[in-house]
C-alpha cells in the first residue's frame, strides 16, 4: 500500500534533485546535461548580484512572518473549539464545511475573493451603493500581505486542523474528570491540561513550518502577480520561473532553487535545535 506513495515521492523529490546540478553549468536544452559546459559558482556570482533576486527573497521572508504569525495559530484555535462541542453530529457537519476550501483549486479560490472583494465585488458594489468611497483590495500593494494570508486561511486552516485534532484525541480522558472534581474550569482544564497534551505536536508543525518558509505558494502568487505588480508579489518561486524557466536561463533557475533549499535546511535545523533546547522532541529525540 506504501509503494505508490514512495514511487511518487522517488519521482517528483528526489530525482528532479539530480537536476540542480545544472546550476553550476551554462545549461544548454539543446547540448543537454551532459555537454552543457560547467562554470562553478559564476551562476550564483549572478544571482546574488541581481536586485531583482534580493527583493524576490525580502518578499518571501517577509510573507512568511506574517503568515507565520497570523495562519499558524488559527489550526489549532479551530482544532480547539471544534473538541469543545459535545455533539458529535455538529462536529462532523462543521468538520466538512472547513476542510472543503482546502479541495478548491488556487484559481477557484483567487476568483472567490475576487468576486467579493474585486473592484466589481460584493464590499466595493455595497460601499457604491451608500455613497461611500471603493477599496482596491485585490489591487492594492500596501495590503497585499495580508490578502495572501486571509486566503491561506480561508482556504488552508480546515485542513490543518486534522493532526491537531487527532493529538486531541489522544489526551486522556480522566484527565479532565478529575481536573473538573477538582474544581477546574473550561479554560484552567485547556491552560493545564489540553494545551500540554500537544505541545508535542505544536512543536513539531511549527519546525515543520519553519521549515517551509520559504514556499509561500507559487501558483497563489503567480495568479495575482499582475494584479499588484512584481515589487509586491514576486517571491523565489516565481523569479526562479520568470526569470529561469520563461527566459530559458534554466542555470539561473536552478541556482535560484538551490539557494532556497539549502536556506530552508538551515531553518528547518535551527528551529529543531531550539525546539530541543525548549524541551520538545521536533523532528527526532536527541
Amino acid at each position: 500500500m506504501v509503494v505508490p506513495a514512495v514511487l511518487l515521492l522517488v519521482v517528483f523529490n528526489y530525482l528532479p534533485m539530480f537536476g540542480t546540478a545544472t546550476a553550476f553549468q551554462r545549461y544548454s536544452i539543446y547540448a543537454g546535461f551532459w555537454h552543457s559546459p560547467w562554470t562553478g559558482f559564476e551562476t550564483f556570482r549572478a544571482l546574488f548580484s541581481d536586485p531583482l533576486f534580493w527583493s524576490a527573497l525580502g518578499n518571501t521572508l517577509m510573507l512568511s512572518l506574517v503568515q507565520l504569525v497570523f495562519y499558524f495559530p488559527v489550526p489549532i484555535a479551530l482544532a480547539l473549539l471544534l473538541h469543545s462541542i459535545m455533539s458529535s453530529k455538529i462536529r462532523t457537519i462543521v468538520q466538512s464545511v472547513v476542510y472543503l476550501p482546502h479541495f478548491f483549486s488556487w484559481v477557484l479560490a483567487v476568483t472567490i475573493f475576487q468576486q467579493m472583494l474585486g473592484g466589481a465585488g460584493a464590499l466595493n458594489q455595497f460601499l457604491r451603493q451608500n455613497g461611500l468611497d471603493t477599496w482596491g483590495v485585490m489591487t492594492d500593494p500596501d495590503t497585499f500581505a495580508l490578502l495572501v494570508t486571509s486566503q491561506v486561511i480561508w482556504k488552508e486552516a480546515g485542513w490543518g486542523i486534522i493532526v491537531f485534532l487527532a493529538a486531541l484525541a489522544a489526551i486522556d480522558t480522566q484527565l479532565y474528570e478529575a481536573a473538573a472534581a477538582d474544581g477546574a474550569g473550561r479554560w484552567r482544564r485547556m491552560w493545564h491540561i489540553t494545551l500540554p497534551g500537544i505541545r508535542g505536536v505544536i512543536a513539531l508543525m511549527l519546525v515543520l513550518r519553519l521549515g517551509n518558509v520559504l514556499t509561500v505558494g507559487f501558483e497563489q502568487m503567480l495568479i495575482q502577480r499582475g494584479a499588484v505588480g512584481r515589487d509586491a508579489a514576486e517571491v523565489l518561486d516565481t523569479y526562479a520561473y520568470f526569470y529561469g524557466v520563461v527566459n530559458a536561463n534554466f542555470s539561473l533557475g536552478a541556482a535560484a532553487s538551490l539557494f532556497k533549499g539549502v536556506l530552508s535546511l538551515i531553518f528547518l535545523l535551527a528551529a529543531n535545535k531550539i525546539a530541543h533546547l525548549l524541551g520538545e522532541d521536533g523532528l527526532y529525540r536527541r
